[in-house]
C-alpha cells in the first residue's frame, strides 16, 4: 500500500515538474525583447502609410519612397528581411501598440502627445507643414487672415500633424479630414475646399504639377517638424539599435542623400502612379 501511495505521489510530482518547466519555457519565450524577436524571426516588420514622397506605389504597384528606402536600408544593414505593413494613418500608432508591426517608419513627427504612447528615436528627417491654396477660390490671397475666417474650408489628412497645425493657425475655418493626402488634395481640385494643409514637399510638388489650380500663399512653413522612428515603450534594446543606425547613416551622408533625392528633386515622379 505504501509503495502504491509513493508511486502515485511520484507520478503527480513528475507531472507538476514537467508542467512547470513547460510553462516556464513559454513564459521565457513571451518575455523575449522586441529585438530578440526580430532576430529570431529574421524579418523587420514596418508600419507605414502612403503619402508623397514618403511612401507611394509605383506603376507596378510596388512601394517606393523615402521611408521605403530607409526601412530597406535598416533591414539590409542588419542582415534582415523587411516586411511592409501599409496602415491607415489614424490607426498607425494603435497598430504598433497592438503588435501588428515592430516599428513605424512613416514620416511620424515627434510630438509630446505621441511620446506618451510610443518611444521616438533621434530624428532622421526634418520637414515642414504648409498650405496649398485654390487659385479658383482664393485668387492670390497671401495672409493668414484671408484663410482664417468663416466660410473657408481647409482639408487635411486625418491623424496627421497637419490637423493640429490647421487648428492652431486657422481656428475659424471648416476643417475636413480625409484618410489620405490624395483625397484631401482632390477636394481642392474639385472646387470644394479653399486649401489643403500637408507635410512638405507634397504641397510644393502638387503646386508644380497643378500650377493652374494651386498656389503657395505663404513663403514660410506653418510648422517645422522633426520625424523619427517609433517603437513601443519598454523596448530599450530595439530603440538603441535603430537610434545608432540613424546616427551611422547620418554620419556617412546616406540619409541626407536619399532625403535630397526624394524631397529636393522630381527625378522620381515618372515611376510613381498618377493617382498619388
Amino acid at each position: 500500500m505504501i509503495r502504491q501511495h509513493l508511486s502515485h505521489w511520484l507520478s503527480i510530482s513528475v507531472v507538476v515538474i514537467m508542467t512547470t518547466l513547460s510553462c516556464g519555457s513559454s513564459s521565457e519565450t513571451s518575455r523575449l525583447s522586441l529585438l530578440d524577436q526580430i532576430k529570431q524571426r529574421g524579418t523587420l516588420r514596418v508600419g507605414l502609410s502612403t503619402f508623397v514622397p514618403w511612401a507611394m506605389r509605383d506603376k507596378q504597384g510596388d512601394l517606393v519612397g523615402f521611408e521605403v528606402d530607409v526601412a530597406k536600408k535598416l533591414a539590409e544593414d542588419a542582415g534582415l528581411e523587411v516586411e511592409f505593413v501599409p496602415t491607415a494613418w489614424d490607426g498607425i500608432i494603435p497598430g504598433l501598440l497592438a503588435g501588428k508591426f515592430d516599428i513605424i517608419v512613416g514620416g511620424l513627427t515627434i510630438t509630446t502627445q505621441r511620446n506618451l504612447s510610443v518611444n521616438f528615436t533621434r530624428p532622421y528627417a526634418h520637414s515642414g507643414v504648409t498650405i496649398a491654396g485654390s487659385k479658383q477660390l482664393m485668387g492670390d490671397a497671401s495672409r493668414i487672415e484671408d484663410y482664417n475666417k468663416t466660410g473657408v474650408t481647409i482639408t487635411v489628412r486625418r491623424g496627421s500633424t497637419a490637423v493640429k497645425v490647421a487648428q492652431d493657425n486657422f481656428p475659424d475655418v471648416e476643417l475636413r479630414q480625409f484618410d489620405d493626402d490624395a483625397q484631401a488634395f482632390q477636394e481642392v481640385f474639385n472646387g470644394n475646399a479653399h486649401g489643403v494643409i500637408a507635410a512638405s514637399p507634397k504641397p510644393e510638388y502638387e503646386t508644380i504639377r497643378n500650377s493652374d489650380k494651386l498656389y503657395l500663399p505663404f513663403e514660410q512653413h506653418l510648422y517645422q517638424g522633426s520625424e523619427a522612428i517609433a517603437i513601443r515603450h519598454g523596448e530599450i534594446d530595439a530603440l538603441n539599435f535603430v537610434d545608432n543606425w540613424i546616427y551611422l547613416r547620418t554620419q556617412d551622408g546616406w540619409l541626407e542623400n536619399r532625403h535630397n533625392y526624394w524631397f529636393k528633386s522630381l527625378d522620381w515622379q515618372d515611376q510613381v502612379a498618377d493617382n498619388q
